[in-house]
């Protein structure tokens, strides 16, 4: 099987209206490289490459690759499933998916594990909006079920339903919350599993991959969501898309629950240093990295500009403020306040906020505007604040917006939004500064 890079019509989705493309299917179907990670599970194993071999997808267009994360012995495969082996340096499952993309020779990937076992419509329905939309990322509906005492060769739609057990209630609750992720914000990735996930080969390309720091279990797949989301991903849960998971989901398990905590602890800790968005970092530590990125293009006064930077740090403590590379002197020793010299790549920014000129802000009005913005929950992708006379006082802009505009080369994905609002106020003249601090102006 030589590499898919068949010309397919790709389409552009605004916001996250995957909805659009109903009834759709694409033409020509596309290779599906199907990455399954394996670590000493071969009767699992055994079981889910049965299951891939009675997809409804043509098998003639599925290129399955099995990465074996360190096994004692190498599992055994079919001829025609690819095998990638890595030496075993504890829990690498970032690594082995990544490995197995690099080898995919498919335009579509389906991440698998070889404990989670496919009915025989899972990727046809699983890969058909990647197919549609290069930047589109699914997640199945994964169920789970005690397999145990079944047949490796029996049928997973007909012998699963009578061994299932729960599934976790607070994702089936977010699942028809947000209408299978029709309706996201930025803590959405939240919802993504990489057991049952896919996109397309390019987009998994331009997003870096998993993070394979992560060597313990979960959050690796949380963290690349994060990553999908800012680069403009459209999310999408399928429920017709349908594995079993081979054993009770996380919450279920007959761990101690102090230590089922803890570990789960761990994990949300380690995910505090990669994810800045608010409800992810910590509320009063700062993360390592920034969240939100506030250029003030010049200011009229020293005093304008201090109190241009205090009241936007005051509305939002984790962003960094970009100020004009003459007026950064011994008033500002903050390591928020930066020139643009020194501002640097920030690639987990949120919303970007550009002041042509100082002004002084509301802090819970603008705290909330941003929010509207970089939560991606709100109606508006970008915001333009103009003063009465329609002067622009401010542009709040999402980088997710932006970056999905310029991978389709096109505006009018998002809606922007022009507002003439007072709790931004243009400081052209001298202020009072010392009103300002005292609280009486």
């Amino acid at each position: 099987m030589v590499t898919d890079n068949t010309p397919r019509t790709s389409h552009a989705v605004t916001a996250n209206r995957w909805d659009i493309l109903g009834g759709l299917w694409p033409k020509p179907l596309p290779v599906v490289s199907v990455v399954i990670a394996h670590f000493e599970q071969q009767s699992q194993l055994d079981r889910t490459l049965l299951a891939l071999e009675r997809q409804t997808y043509p098998n003639d267009f599925l290129d399955m690759i099995v990465v074996d994360d360190g096994s004692r012995a190498a599992p055994s495969v079919p001829a025609k499933v690819r095998l990638i082996r890595q030496e075993d340096r504890g829990f690498r499952l970032a690594a082995a998916r990544n490995a197995g993309a690099r080898a995919a020779r498919g335009s579509i990937l389906c991440f698998l594990d070889a404990d989670t076992t496919p009915e025989p419509d899972y990727v046809r329905e699983l890969t058909r909006l990647p197919s549609l939309a290069a930047d589109a990322v699914t997640v199945g509906m994964r169920r789970h079920a005690d397999l145990s005492a079944t047949s490796a060769d029996g049928r997973i739609e007909l012998i699963a339903p009578n061994h299932e057990l729960p599934a976790p209630a607070w994702l089936t609750r977010e699942y028809e919350r947000s209408s299978d992720l029709l309706e996201v914000d930025h803590r959405s990735y939240r919802f993504l599993i990489g057991a049952v996930l896919a996109c397309s080969r390019d987009f998994f390309a331009e997003t870096g991959g998993f993070d394979e720091s992560f060597t313990e279990y979960g959050g690796e797949d949380w963290e690349w969501g994060y990553r999908a989301w800012l680069a403009g991903a459209v999310f999408a849960h399928v429920r017709n898309a349908v594995a079993w998971h081979d054993g009770p989901e996380w919450s279920e398990r007959t761990d101690a629950d102090a230590s089922r905590q803890r570990r789960k602890n761990a994990e949300t800790l380690k995910l505090t240093q990669f994810i800045p968005a608010r409800g992810s970092a910590g509320r009063g530590v700062r993360p390592p990295t920034a969240d939100l990125l506030v250029e003030i293009q010049s200011s009229t006064s020293s005093a304008a500009l201090f109190i241009c930077v205090d009241s936007v740090l005051e509305s939002l403590p984790h962003a960094v403020v970009v100020v004009p590379g003459n007026c950064l002197d011994s008033h500002f020793n903050d390591p928020r306040v930066v020139r643009r010299a020194d501002a640097g790549e920030r690639p987990l920014v949120r919303a970007t906020v550009a002041f042509p000129r100082a002004v002084r802000v509301d802090p819970e009005v603008f705290r909330r505007e941003v929010e509207r913005v970089a939560s991606g929950s709100g109606d508006a992708a970008d915001v333009v604040v103009r003063d009465s006379s329609g002067s622009i006082l401010c542009e709040i802009r999402s980088v997710r917006a932006r970056r999905r505009s310029a991978r389709w080369q096109r505006d009018g994905l998002f809606p922007t939004v022009e507002v003439v609002a007072d709790w931004v106020i243009a400081l052209d003249q001298e202020p009072d500064l010392e009103a300002y601090l005292g609280g009486w102006s």
